[in-house]
């Protein structure tokens, strides 16, 4: 099937999410396509104050892009590699991974903040069960607690939150929203082990839409990620 002469870029409304949802439409006007970005809101980001855990099952912050892809809404949609499920959904393509940005995890405080400087009983927020389960693994002292929402939301809860001492956030969105200062240390992947696909945007597609599938890797795949 033809390509749309403009394609449909479908993304999640976070800052980290427009940012790569740009990236990969600059790609792709550079291959000559017409680009309108199309902002969805996931589950995952209608209920920020409900724990991941209890949204139940995998696609949490894909489900909905997914939903507009198969009902033609948009044409592609942009996604954190992470994020997706390890099994797409029927009808449902993986197009292209591009460039993977630094795949750890970031120990962040409120100053320049290192894993070794954590005092006793330090209380370190994070959303997510990898995390938690590696932070109690390593430190059983720490308590550890919830913390949703995008990245400003969860600097900014950090910074009026005086009794927590550090966050821990992905390296990559960090860098990627010009927030690498606040970086206390990224943590050894011997210490911290990042989710699969962690710091790589993924662009999806319908399947069977050879053009626009075709289109997409030749214009953000990167190989070696």
């Amino acid at each position: 099937m033809t390509r749309p002469a403009t394609l449909r870029l479908g993304t999640r409304t976070s800052p980290l999410a427009l940012w790569q949802a740009h990236r990969v439409a600059e790609a792709l006007a550079a291959r000559g396509a017409q680009v309108q970005i199309v902002e969805l809101e996931t589950t995952g980001d209608r209920y920020r104050d409900v724990p991941l855990p209890e949204l139940g099952a995998p696609g949490v912050f894909s489900r909905e892009l997914d939903e507009a892809l198969l009902e033609g809404r948009i044409d592609l949609a942009v996604h954190s590699l992470k994020d997706l499920p390890a099994d797409l959904p029927r009808g449902i393509a993986l197009a292209a991974v591009s460039y993977r940005e630094d795949p750890r995890d970031a120990l962040v405080g409120r100053g320049r903040l290192a894993w070794r400087s954590l005092r006793e009983g330090a209380t370190v927020a994070t959303c997510s069960l990898r995390r938690r389960a590696q932070l109690r693994l390593a430190r059983p002292d720490l308590r550890v607690v919830d913390l949703r929402g995008n990245i400003g939301t969860r600097l900014a809860k950090l910074d009026r939150t005086p009794a927590w001492d550090a966050i821990v956030l992905a390296v990559a969105g960090l860098v990627r929203l010009g927030l690498g200062a606040r970086i206390g240390e990224r943590l050894p992947l011997q210490l911290m082990l990042p989710a699969p696909g962690q710091g790589a945007i993924a662009v999806t597609a319908r399947a069977g839409e050879v053009d626009s599938i075709r289109l997409a890797r030749r214009a953000a795949n990167h190989r070696p990620t």
